[in-house]
């Protein structure tokens, strides 16, 4: 009886996380990224409707989208493996760069502010949507994929933004490859890679920086809200191989166009949402 009234009383945000998650899946499989970037914002609004305190909401919107985005980006990583799409090499000599970030990811956020925290989302995203709106085929750094000490760099800087925005890497990944001329789905496959990289460990960490934090709703473990994991994580399972087939089927042109879209709308909120 009380599963039935909670259902009845908070069917509306339910049916929010659901949505989130099925387009967190999409989103993930369309454009390698992780889906964090959809479900940040969509938990962000649903915590603060339960009444969630602002100085832990943001954290916990972080926290919580990684571990889902756990399920979903291995889900993506095999969809597009299974496809071909993934230059494993990359993956392998950019993992320990990576995490190595996301350790620091995780330490950067257990002591910034929610409005730190959003700055990071808006001028990050902000960035590579611009750069994706004004892309040229032509624009080339060379001709194959760098592996010196300053790529090792970036994927440290990837790891970090990554973890701090809880996306899967994808949008500075892919952006990387195509400007060392891989083709665009390629370079989305790849990406979908670094998804389970940054989303194991820095979930993990989100749920230690927010150990013994005030203010957690019930059901936390840490930054981590259990209960909107749990409702989340099917939902976006499911919907990452379509994703994943939608890709296949898109010209590179539109698929950049879509990310672009995607990673202004998300600067836009968060940017309004620093100065109301």
């Amino acid at each position: 009886m009380e599963i039935a009234r909670l259902v009845a009383e908070y069917w509306p945000l339910i049916i929010a996380l659901l949505a989130g998650g099925i387009a967190m899946g999409v989103i993930s499989g369309l454009l390698g990224i992780g889906g964090g970037g959809v479900l940040v914002p969509v938990l962000y609004e649903v915590f603060g409707y339960v009444g969630i305190a602002d100085e832990v909401r943001m954290h916990l919107s972080i926290g919580t989208a990684l571990v889902v985005m756990v399920p979903t980006s291995l889900r993506s990583f095999q969809a597009h493996r299974k496809r071909g799409s993934v230059d494993i090499k990359i993956v392998r000599s950019l993992a320990l760069p990576v995490i190595l970030g996301v350790l620091v990811g995780i330490l950067t956020a257990r002591y910034s502010s929610q409005f730190a925290l959003k700055m990071v989302w808006v001028v990050c995203a902000t960035i590579m949507s611009l750069r994706l709106f004004f892309a040229r085929d032509h624009w080339r750094l060379g001709d194959e994929v760098p592996e010196g000490i300053g790529v090792k760099i970036y994927g440290w800087l990837v790891g970090l933004i990554s973890t701090l925005m809880s996306i899967g890497g994808g949008v500075f990944i892919s952006s990387m490859m195509t400007l060392y001329g891989r083709g665009i789905h390629q370079a989305v496959g790849t990406s979908s890679g670094f998804g389970p990289l940054i989303a194991i460990p820095g979930a993990i960490g989100f749920a230690w920086a927010g150990y013994g934090a005030a203010n957690l709703p019930p059901g936390s473990l840490g930054y981590v809200s259990l209960i909107g994991a749990g409702i989340v994580i099917p939902a976006s399972v499911a919907a990452a191989p379509l994703g994943a087939r939608l890709a296949h089927g898109i010209s590179k042109r539109t698929l950049e166009l879509t990310f672009a879209s995607f990673l202004a709308l998300i600067a836009i909120r968060f940017f309004f949402s620093v100065i109301s």
